[in-house]
C-alpha cells in the first residue's frame, strides 16, 4: 500500500476510521455511565441489607464497591480522554495533510492511561459523586448507630 496517499474527510477510510474512534470513545463513556448506576446498586441494596440488622458497622461495607468503582469509573474516564486524544490528533493530521495509511490501522488511546488516569480522578464527572456517596453512606452508618 502506498504510505505517501492523499487522503481527505471524503475517503471512505478516513470516515471508516472516524467511525470506528467513535464507537469506542462513545463505549468508554457507557461503561462510565454504567459504573455509577451499578455502584448506586449496589450500594443501596448493601444498605437496605444494613438497615434490617443490628449490625451498623455493616454499613461501611457498602464503601467496597464505591472504591472499586471510583477506580473502574476513573479507568474508563482515562481510556475515553486518551481515545478523544487520539480522534483529536488523527483530525489535526488530516487536516494538515499528514496521515499515513498506517494511521488508518492504529486504533489505540493517545498518551499515557497513567497520566489521564491521574487526570480523570480530577474530572467533575468523578468528584461530586463518589464522595457525596461516601458520606452518604457514613450518614447512614451513624443514623443506624443510634
Amino acid at each position: 500500500m502506498n504510505e505517501n496517499m492523499d487522503f481527505n474527510e471524503n475517503s471512505q477510510a478516513v470516515q471508516s476510521h472516524l467511525t470506528i474512534m467513535q464507537g469506542v470513545i462513545e463505549r468508554m463513556a457507557e461503561n462510565s455511565r454504567s459504573c455509577k448506576v451499578w455502584c448506586i446498586t449496589l450500594v443501596s441494596a448493601t444498605l437496605i441489607l444494613v438497615a434490617r440488622t443490628d449490625k451498623p458497622e455493616y454499613a461501611l461495607i457498602a464503601l467496597i464497591p464505591a472504591a472499586l468503582f471510583l477506580i473502574l469509573d476513573t479507568y474508563y474516564l482515562a481510556l475515553e480522554r486518551g481515545f478523544r486524544g487520539a480522534y483529536n490528533g488523527f483530525v489535526k493530521r488530516l487536516h494538515g495533510n499528514k496521515v499515513a495509511s498506517s494511521d488508518l490501522y492504529l486504533i489505540a488511546p493517545d498518551g499515557s492511561i497513567p497520566k489521564h488516569f491521574g487526570v480523570s480522578l480530577g474530572s467533575f464527572s468523578i468528584w461530586p459523586f463518589y464522595p457525596t456517596l461516601v458520606v452518604m453512606i457514613l450518614i447512614v452508618w451513624l443514623v443506624l448507630g443510634k
